[in-house]
């Protein structure tokens, strides 16, 4: 440690410390504006600049490292002219127009101004101007150029951290301008955060332009509700209308930053899509009714189906507390184990839970992204959780963590990966086995021969350089972080990839590198909703429905029996209904009609149910479907928690009232036990929270109060571990034809977003990506329309030739209703075999003398 003293006073900071460092630990006010905490310091702002004794010169305190013994001072008569005349050097070019600027109230630079500026300036010439008008340079984004300081915290932010590149600058000196690649910005990812670091008003949010001044703004600090990250959010509102989101670097996993989804896409809580009172079906037709006539309704129905099985669905967007009622109304008032909380795929608990229990690392993603190396499997982490994928590359790039990649979709990220290996989809059980088997192979006599008998032997693609290089680098590694893309569910071989993640934890963790895992999930609660037991094997804390002790606490506390069978998952449950066994199928917040992999057989499947209960925010195709629909309360509507991809349980806070007739989900799932004339106790959110804090075991002592401003940790609870698993399956093959995969794009996530009209400003059209080999064997260019046809069914969407992608891979993204996207995809078949062409424009009549062109 080191001994510094600033201003008189002293502390001990570790070696590599800089002053203002030093300084901030002690509270003392040094003004920067070039600075920024994450990135490494740039020292041309100057006006951090100290006296250190001994030194001759002013010197920038954020590029300075402190020494033992070292001396400084920050409040000099020489260091506050010294930052007077830098300031008047800003405001000579700087327009003076506060009470128009978006800024006005929030602006570093007036709050300089005011605390060290000059009160009158020396400088007399005209200003320079740049433009006479804003530019826009995207959707989102608008720049007033002559506001500008050339902080250069904008090109950094895009080129550093979000890895984007899309801003950079032109002329020098007193001239330089920052401005996208001729003037725009549509190659951008359109995230604002050059929005959230600009200190002045030179680079604004277009949709909050005008809206409000920071005083007008009620501002609540929650979580983002689009994917497993769990970024912080400050949401402004005005008189209860939403207004504009910004985040905090001192909270948050997110240190600032968000993704285009966090920052632009929360006005989908304003749609106009709202379900604005109950309904029923009357005469094929959904009929608006009140809350008690839906609810006599509803008595009669659940009275008329009780014999039969029930099911419940759930959204892993909804709160924990939620998401624990729900499934405890489901196991005590309807007796069913039926419940799931995916509509995508399947969690075969049997796998899952020991993974879980043993390796997941309920810890800072920055301390697991500190290990030495960070294997990334399956998915495309850019547009499926983008700010994971700014905390991975500044691991990479300032902590030189060895980023290794496995997965079908290229994604930025590899740019920056030590290796980087493509596997056909459904490949990962195989490449991962292969890996396995190398590093069994290069360990010899370190590992105890008995035990890896069998996956010591070269599995199916075991002799690639790919997992040749990748086992390599997992040796070499100190410590071995696994990030794992929940996308892998969603092939059949997922049960053999989570056994091969298994056998590859075990190995490192025999070899001694200590490995740590975590999912990468695509929705806001995932880790909660399995946590809460929504599966149909697992109860609240992931334990097994068959453990007769687990069971019998929940039902002592409950009140109620728990049935001791597994119940069925989704798919199972749908199988059910066309059966004719389903008596009433309860969703909450989902959409399976649009999101499961099978449009025709989910459709005939809930056509099928005796009774269909929706209860969500918005009508979705599900909701068109039901006898029933329930409008409840949005994201912001209602208070509760989210446990994110770390396992940290984190305050989602109520920002506005429900709209028209909707209510909380809590009070709904309250509504329906009492029409089976039993109640659920506790019912308010802090006591469920509470009796969650005491029933699970990973959130045990946890309080509401002491989640603060960053959450709180999760407990790990290990399970038995599952030793080594079999050898998968052999590599899948393609005969040569091209597989059709899908997921999450970057303007959208799931279905949720689509409704939020800025993020449509924004986004894509509906796109098929695929390969330039493949294109070019086609006859097909970029731009084109074209069409997508499998054995189910076909879509028509414009075609994106991604250089990166590999040859047989064609990647339609999930988040378009229009496109039915389901509709080509047969249940059990990951990735689906499918045919494109283009689709060529045809002239015809629909009646006399009208023409028109179609495709």
């Amino acid at each position: 440690m080191l001994k510094v003293t600033i201003d008189e006073q002293t502390l001990e900071v570790e070696a590599g410390s800089t002053v203002l460092q030093a300084a901030q630990r002690l509270g003392i006010d040094v003004p920067t504006f070039c600075y920024l905490k994450r990135l490494p310091p740039l020292a041309s702002c100057r006006m951090c600049l100290v006296e250190i004794e001994g030194v001759r010169r002013l010197q920038p305190s954020c590029a300075t490292a402190a020494t033992d013994g070292m001396v400084v001072r920050t409040n000099t008569p020489l260091i506050e002219e010294t930052r007077s005349s830098m300031l008047d050097m800003l405001l000579a070019n700087h327009p003076l127009d506060c009470p128009i600027c978006d800024k006005g109230g929030e602006c570093e630079l007036q709050d300089m101004v005011m605390a060290y500026g000059p009160r009158e300036s020396q400088f007399r010439d005209d200003k320079r101007v740049f433009h006479s008008e804003d530019i826009r340079l995207s959707p989102v984004i608008i720049m007033n150029v002559n506001r500008c300081i050339q902080c250069q915290r904008c090109v950094r932010m895009c080129e550093e951290v979000v890895g984007a590149v899309a801003l950079g600058t032109v002329e020098k000196g007193m001239d330089t301008a920052v401005t996208g690649f001729e003037g725009s910005l549509a190659s951008c990812d359109q995230c604002g955060n050059c929005v959230e670091v600009c200190p002045v008003g030179a680079l604004m949010s277009f949709p909050y332009r005008y809206k409000a001044r920071p005083w007008d703004l009620v501002e609540t600090d929650t979580v983002c509700p689009h994917c497993g990250t769990g970024c912080q959010l400050t949401v402004g509102t005005r008189k209860g209308e939403f207004m504009r989101v910004r985040s905090k670097w001192d909270e948050g996993v997110n240190h600032e930053t968000l993704c285009v989804r966090g920052r632009f896409g929360l006005d989908f809580v304003a749609s106009r899509d709202r379900i604005k009172q109950p309904m029923i079906r009357q005469d094929g037709a959904l009929v608006p009714v009140s809350w008690d006539e839906a609810g006599d309704y509803l008595r009669r129905r659940l009275l008329a189906v009780e014999s039969k099985d029930a099911g419940g669905l759930a959204s892993p967007r909804l709160p924990n507390e939620v998401l624990y009622q729900f499934q405890k109304l489901m196991r005590t008032v309807f007796r069913t184990n039926n419940i799931d909380c995916s509509s995508r795929w399947a969690a075969p608990f049997d796998t899952l839970g020991p993974l879980l229990g043993t390796f997941y690392s309920r810890t800072p993603l920055d301390d697991v992204i500190g290990n030495d190396c960070v294997l990334v499997v399956g998915g495309n982490i850019t547009e499926e959780n983008p700010v994971t994928e700014y905390l991975l590359r500044d691991g990479a790039r300032r902590r030189q963590t060895g980023l290794l990649m496995l997965s079908a979709r290229p994604s930025r990220l590899d740019a920056d990966a030590r290796v980087v290996v493509r596997v056909p989809p459904g490949g990962e059980a195989a490449s991962l086995a292969a890996v396995v088997a190398g590093l069994v192979a290069a360990a010899g006599q370190a590992l105890p021969g008995g035990a890896f008998a069998d996956i010591g032997r070269p599995a199916a693609g075991a002799g690639s350089d790919g997992p040749d290089r990748l086992a390599a680098a997992l040796k070499e590694g100190r410590s071995v972080t696994v990030l794992v893309s929940v996308d892998l569910l969603r092939s059949p071989e997922a049960r053999a990839t989570l056994q091969q993640l298994n056998n590859l934890l075990h190995v490192l963790r025999l070899l001694g590198k200590g490995p740590a895992m975590q999912f990468l999930f695509d929705r806001a609660n995932q880790m909660g909703a399995w946590d809460m037991g929504v599966l149909p094997a697992a109860l609240p804390g992931l334990r097994a429905v068959a453990d007769d002790a687990a069971r019998a606490t929940l039902a002592r506390n409950w009140g109620a029996e728990i049935p001791s069978e597994p119940g069925a998952d989704l798919d199972a449950m749908l199988d059910l209904c066309v059966g004719g066994r389903v008596g009433a199928l309860y969703i909450v917040g989902t959409d399976p009609l649009v999101a499961y992999p099978d449009r025709n057989f989910v459709t005939r499947a809930l056509g099928a149910a005796d009774l269909l209960i929706v209860q969500d925010v918005f009508l979705t195709d599900t909701a068109g479907m039901a006898e029933v629909v329930l409008p409840a309360a949005g994201y912001g509507e209602e208070s509760g928690t989210f446990t994110n991809n770390e396992g940290r349980i984190q305050n989602v806070r109520k920002f506005r009232e429900p709209v028209f007739e909707a209510r909380g989900n809590l009070a709904i799932v309250d509504f329906v036990a009492a029409l089976r004339n039993q109640a659920l106790r506790p019912s308010t959110q802090p006591e469920i929270f509470d009796e969650i804090a005491r029933l699970v075991p990973a959130y045990q002592g946890l309080t509401q109060d002491g989640l603060g401003a960053d959450g709180a940790f999760t407990k790990a609870v290990p399970t038995l571990s599952a030793g080594m698993l079999p050898a998968p399956p052999p590599v899948p093959t393609t005969a040569d034809r091209l597989m059709l995969i899908t997921g999450d794009c970057l303007f959208h996530n799931g279905y949720l977003s689509e409704r939020s009209d800025i993020l449509n400003t924004v986004a894509n059209d509906p796109y098929v990506a695929m390969s330039a080999q493949d294109t070019a064997e086609l006859g097909l260019s970029d731009g084109d329309q074209v069409i997508v046809r499998s054995g189910q069914g076909e879509l028509t969407a414009q075609l994106k030739v991604d250089r990166q992608f590999p040859k047989g891979l064609v990647f339609v993204p999930e988040n378009y209703r229009a496109l039915r996207l389901n509709s080509l995809l047969r249940r059990g078949e990951y990735p689906c075999a499918v045919e494109v062409q283009k689709a060529h424009a045809t002239l015809e009549v629909d009646r006399p003398g009208r023409i028109w062109r179609g495709v």
